[in-house]
């Protein structure tokens, strides 16, 4: 029997969102994690807000639209808002009843200041990874350190000379040399340009950093910098040193042939740690074999193989951020937001992993 079209359906339903989304969905186990994470958090978020005027739009529940953001790489505030309007699943995630009204895109805009100033993005992932059921999945001695390069949110145009006139549109700049030194992004001047390697193409950049445990492979910290060439040593160092100084004993780092030099290389060893960094001993553009700063008292152990191997997983949370995350081109301007960006990236991927590792 046919049934019958009704192009309206009720006008009152009785059944919560609770309901609707099913048992086994992967964000249930996310969104209680996330809760818990957030409670721990609760007397801190009272620090940042006054204690006159109106009630703000609860933090937890920007960080948790913030998440989703991050996990279904949505492009913009405007779109996620839209999506909080209709879409139950989120709302449910967020802690939206249906009949809630949804903010306003720009409420974003000073929160994330606000939160930025709070250093909350860095608070929570250390209690994150503080947490009972995730601290027996992190290695406390073996680390893996990379670094991967962030397309800024300015265009080639705007990469104008420092001292030019203001006729200069910057869209006739080929066959001219252009510098970091001598020219600047209009649009975002923290923004350098930069090539990954030789005759690959430059573009305006950031450069992000993170440290990964080698047990499970999970984001343990991270960093933005500015690209140049001695940035990711420079932040490795800076993020290890942290590490080093907590575990309290000596651990060990796998790095790529980008760290292999003796100032890095004695630097790691004078904090206490051991590193396990592939040899660059490549031939150079004038014919000259370098020389690697990691000779055969690091190689021979079984250890550094082992290293050199789990490397390979850091791979996977920039690849995560930038296929499915909002981490291949930021939508952010300056090195802070850009930070903040890249630090919920890598919060969101320890996310969609942990439950994956912890017994249900």
């Amino acid at each position: 029997m046919r049934g019958a079209f009704r192009d309206q359906g009720a006008m009152f339903s009785y059944i919560s969102p609770e309901e609707r989304i099913p048992a086994e969905h992967p964000l249930r186990r996310v969104r209680e994690l996330v809760r818990e994470v957030l409670k721990e958090l609760s007397q801190g978020f009272g620090r940042l807000y006054s204690r006159e005027g109106r009630p703000s739009i609860p933090p937890e529940q920007l960080l948790s639209a913030l998440l989703l953001q991050v996990f279904y790489g949505i492009r913009s505030e405007r779109q996620l808002i839209e999506q909080l309007n209709y879409n139950l699943l989120f709302r449910w995630f967020v802690g939206l009843s249906p009949d809630d009204p949804v903010w306003d895109p720009t409420v974003f805009t000073k929160n994330r200041e606000r939160l930025q100033q709070g250093d909350v993005f860095q608070k929570f992932m250390a209690k994150l990874l503080d947490h009972p059921k995730v601290k027996p999945l992190l290695s406390d001695e073996h680390f893996s350190v990379d670094g991967t390069l962030i397309e800024a949110w300015a265009s080639h145009k705007s990469f104008r000379p420092k001292a030019s006139d203001g006729d200069d549109d910057g869209s006739n700049f080929h066959g001219t040399k252009r510098k970091n030194d001598t020219h600047a992004s209009t649009t975002d001047p923290q923004a350098k340009l930069y090539r990954k390697a030789d005759g690959r193409e430059a573009r305006l950049s950031y450069m992000g950093h993170a440290i990964m445990e080698n047990r499970n492979g999970l984001a343990v910290a991270g960093t933005m910098s500015q690209a140049n060439g001695t940035a990711e040593r420079r932040s490795s160092e800076k993020l290890l040193k942290v590490k080093a100084k907590r575990s309290g004993r000596r651990i060990t780092v796998g790095e790529d042939k980008a760290y292999d030099t003796s100032d890095h290389v004695a630097a790691l060893r004078q904090m206490n740690i051991t590193p396990h960094v592939a040899q660059n001993d490549s031939l150079t553009k004038t014919g000259k074999r370098r020389k690697s700063a990691i000779d055969a008292r690091t190689t021979r152990h079984v250890g550094y193989a082992i290293s050199q191997t789990c490397r390979a997983m850091v791979e996977c949370i920039f690849g995560w951020g930038k296929q499915h995350g909002t981490m291949r081109k930021t939508k952010h301007r300056g090195l802070d937001r850009v930070g903040v960006d890249f630090m919920l990236n890598l919060i969101a991927y320890n996310l969609i992993r942990i439950p994956k590792l912890v017994p249900a």
